[in-house]
């Protein structure tokens, strides 16, 4: 009498080829390197709204901005903090001794900002990469095991040139004492 196969995710695992686990074992660890990412990246752009928020109210509060300024300090915590900060220490940086501007000081502060702009979202960008290409492999990863269990079936087939169920399902043949023994149907009569 054949053993029924244990079609938990654990007994699926325990009877595939080695191949197939890896595969298994390939695609559990990029689900998780995935999570991680997206866990990651919700806490940072959960983060990046609330301190943007309140930089916001400061920044149009009505309270002169080198003030704000020197609040914020020389190491600002927040992206918008960043962003404000590089583009006043550049206006800061283009101020002559007698109070005006320096000429081009407005597209120096457009490109100090810019390029505070380009790492503030860089960094928030960082890690998406990931999820692109795990997101655009693992079908292809899922369907090469899918085939390979294919492989196995017509194998299994053409070895016992037979259809049947306990052929066609790899795991389900193999799973009772006996190995051919145990696929055999007994003839009648005999005990």
């Amino acid at each position: 009498m054949e053993q029924a196969t244990d079609y938990t995710m654990w007994g699926l695992f325990a009877h595939a080829t080695l191949v197939v686990k890896g595969i298994m074992v390939m695609l559990v660890l990029a689900s998780v390197w995935c999570w991680g990412v997206i866990i990651d990246k919700l806490i940072q752009y959960r983060r990046a709204r609330r301190e943007a928020a309140v930089f916001d109210r400061a920044f149009w509060s009505g309270e002169p901005l080198d003030d704000l300024f020197d609040q914020i300090g020389p190491d600002p915590k927040g992206q918008s903090q960043r962003i404000f900060a590089a583009g006043m220490i550049e206006w800061r940086r283009s101020h002559r001794d007698d109070g005006g501007l320096i000429p081009g000081a407005t597209s120096r502060i457009d490109r100090a900002m810019d390029v505070a702009i380009a790492r503030e979202a860089e960094s928030l960008q960082k890690g998406l990469g990931v999820l692109a290409t795990v997101g655009s492999t693992a079908p292809f990863i899922g369907l090469f095991g899918t085939v390979w269990g294919i492989m196995v079936s017509f194998i299994g087939i053409a070895q016992e040139q037979n259809t049947n169920l306990a052929v066609v399902a790899p795991g389900r043949g193999r799973a009772g004492p006996g190995g051919e023994r145990a696929r055999r149907p007994r003839a009648r009569g005999r005990a």
